[in-house]
Parts: C-alpha cells; structure tokens; sequence
C-alpha cells in the first residue's frame, strides 16, 4: 500500500469517542440515574433510532426555507427516514401505537443516544446521550410536575453534586403567550421567533442586546452571519425586555389582567405550594426568560443550570447551558384523542463534561497490574 492511499485516523466535527475516567463517570452517573428512576416509579422503553421523518417534524430547525436542516435525514428506497433528535418524539409515537396496552397514566424512562445537526462547542456535539423522564395520558398536571422536580433534585444529588451547585429555574409558556396577546402579536411565525428569541437570553453572545435584536429586524453575529428576527414594534420589543427583567410572579400579577397570564400565574403558584412538602422547594426560583426552544412545549418549563466555573478545552470559564430540561406538553399530532405530557431530559454528556472537572480527583479508574517474571523456574506460582 502506498503512502497516498493510508488513511488518516480522525473523526467527523461534532463527534467524540468516550475513555478513561470520562467513560468510568459516565458508566457510574448511568446506574445511579436509572436506579433513582426506577424509585420514582418509572419504568424502562427502548425506541428506535430511527423514525419516519414526517412523524419527526421540524420543531428543532430556525431555518425556515430548511426545515429539517438539523436532522439527520436519508431516503431509503423512496421514504425520508431520519435520526431521531430527542426521545420525546419517539416516546408520542409509541404511546399512540400502544397506549391501550399501557398503563394511565403511562410514566417511562429511556436512556439513549439522539442526533442533531447542530455547530458543535462548549460542551455541545452532534451526537450525545439524553435521560429522560415522562408521564403521559391522564393525570394532575401539578403533581406531576412537582415530582419531575423532586426527581430532578434527587438524581443531580445522588450523582454527587450539592444543593448550593445547581439551581432549578421554571416558567409558565403561557404567561409569555399571554403578554404576546397583550402586545398583540397575532402572526404563528411571528410568536414562533418571539419564543425562540427569547430563549436566547443565557446563550453564549447574546443577553439583552441579542435578544431585543432578534426580536427587531436581525442580528448580526460576530462572524458576520445574520438572524432574521421577530420584525416587532420598537414599543413592542421594549416591552417584552421589560418583562424579562422581573424576578417576581407577583409583580407580573399587578401588572396584567390577561386570563391566560393570570392561568401561568396560578399554575406556578400551585406547584410552588406542592413543592414545600419536598426536599428542594429551596432550589427552585421563576426565570420568565426560561421558555425553551422547541415547540411542543404548552405551560410547565424547567431549566437546571450550575452554579460552579466549568472551562473548555483551552481553559476559558463557559456557560455550559442547562443539564437538566423540560417542561409540559400536549401531543396532537397523531390520530385519536389528543393527550397530555410532562418530563424532563438530563443530558449525560454535558453532566460527565462538567462534573468530570469538578470530581476529576475522586474517579478511581482500575488500571492493570503487571506481573514480572524474574524467574521462568517459578512461573507456576506466577500464574497464581
């Protein structure tokens, strides 16, 4: 073989292999996350990791004249099938194929790996492994949720983090519904942007400045690429900067009579009176601004962040984004009554990335041991 034709051992962007204490954190933080799912009273399905792409949807994209441009898709003999790009999705599907066969309500965990076309960075790749946690069909939507967050507290101490190293941030999609009815923001495409924009907030390179961009005409990032944004009012993007600034369910309440807003309001208000009978009713706080990016989503949000420095590659302190995410959901897609969901994803990758920097010195990994042989003459007794 010639020189030309060797090839180089390398990996495509976005991609990564796993070893070392980092695969021995991951192995470890798996058993205790499905043991403490399994105390919650959830049990295990497995799903394909590929589906039809029309059942998929195109609720990840931002790009509208590319819709799946974040999907992995490839036509098998005439049908567009694509990678899945969450477990949630999967999880609607098979519960509407078997949901008579299935308990009411239906509460399930799958640990998995899920694809996504996105710029890799920061703790983020195009192929990483989520578990989640959800309950569907027919229950009380505030209980549920509440026991999400317990769950939530509960696994992220098991794993070894402390009460003071995350917080549990939630919101209510329908006060922000509610406020863009106020503003009188009527457009889909226009609310759509509005929600994505706001999202944004936490993100690397945005905050307030790069959210009222692209809630205006665009943005323009430091590379040079531009963002179509929400095309608001002047009036109308101060105000939703405005709101974004308040910490306090209260506030919100004395300053709109809007139903759907006063509807969010009671909803969280709910929760936080269930919460006080757990052990992290301490950790959680109202963040307006947590709205998620996906679609699917209908009232309940919640976004878990740390509280501890976590650096990249080269050393520099990074916002590593939520590790543990989530909220309610109503799925209406698929034929037959429509039904219910609420759950929450921790994202193991970014977890074992960012815990790994905080425990580094407590991961023990079983080296092998190397016997010597001085003497051939007692090789019996080596072998023993």
């Amino acid at each position: 073989m010639t020189d030309k034709k060797k090839l180089i051992p390398s990996l495509p962007n976005g991609f990564q292999d796993s070893w070392g204490n980092t695969l021995i954190l991951k192995k470890r933080l798996l058993k205790i996350i499905e043991e403490n799912f399994i105390k919650f009273g959830f049990s295990p399905l497995e799903t394909s990791p590929m589906e039809y792409s029309s059942l998929i949807g195109n609720s990840l994209a931002e790009d509208e004249t590319n819709p799946m441009a974040d999907i992995f898709t490839f036509n098998d003999n005439g049908i567009d099938i694509s990678l899945r790009y969450d477990l949630s999705v999967p999880l609607a599907r098979f519960y509407s194929q078997n949901y008579l066969n299935l308990p009411n309500p239906y509460k399930r965990f799958q640990i998995g790996t899920v694809f996504r076309r996105e710029k890799p960075g920061n703790g983020r790749y195009k192929s990483f492994d989520q578990c989640d946690c959800d309950i569907i069909g027919k229950f009380d939507i505030r209980q549920a949720n509440s026991e999400l967050i317990n769950l939530i507290g509960s696994t992220l101490t098991s794993c070894g983090l402390k009460k003071s190293d995350f917080k549990i941030n939630v919101s209510n999609r329908k006060i922000v519904q509610g406020l863009m009815e106020e503003l009188k923001i009527v457009d889909e495409k226009q609310k759509k942007k509005v929600l994505r924009a706001i999202d944004k907030l936490d993100k690397p390179g945005f905050g307030i400045k790069g959210v009222e961009e692209l809630l205006k005409k665009e943005r323009r990032d430091s590379s040079g690429a531009v963002t179509k944004g929400a095309n608001l009012k002047d009036n109308q993007a101060q105000q939703i900067i405005d709101f974004l600034k308040i910490r306090d369910l209260k506030d919100i309440s004395k300053k709109f009579d809007n139903p759907l807003i006063k509807e969010g309001i009671k909803e969280l208000e709910d929760l936080f009176k269930i919460l006080n009978y757990g052990d992290f009713a301490d950790l959680v706080k109202f963040d307006p601004s947590k709205i998620r990016g996906l679609d699917i989503y209908t009232g309940f949000i919640v976004e878990t962040n740390l509280n501890f420095e976590v650096k990249n590659s080269k050393g520099k302190i990074i916002d590593p984004g939520s590790i543990c995410s989530g909220g309610e959901y109503l799925v209406t897609k698929y034929k037959g009554e429509p039904f219910l969901g609420t759950g929450i994803s921790i994202g193991i990758s970014r977890l074992v990335w960012c815990l790994l920097q905080k425990i580094k010195d407590e991961i023990e990994e079983q080296k092998p041991v190397l016997v010597c042989i001085m003497d051939e003459k007692y090789l019996d007794k080596y072998y023993e």
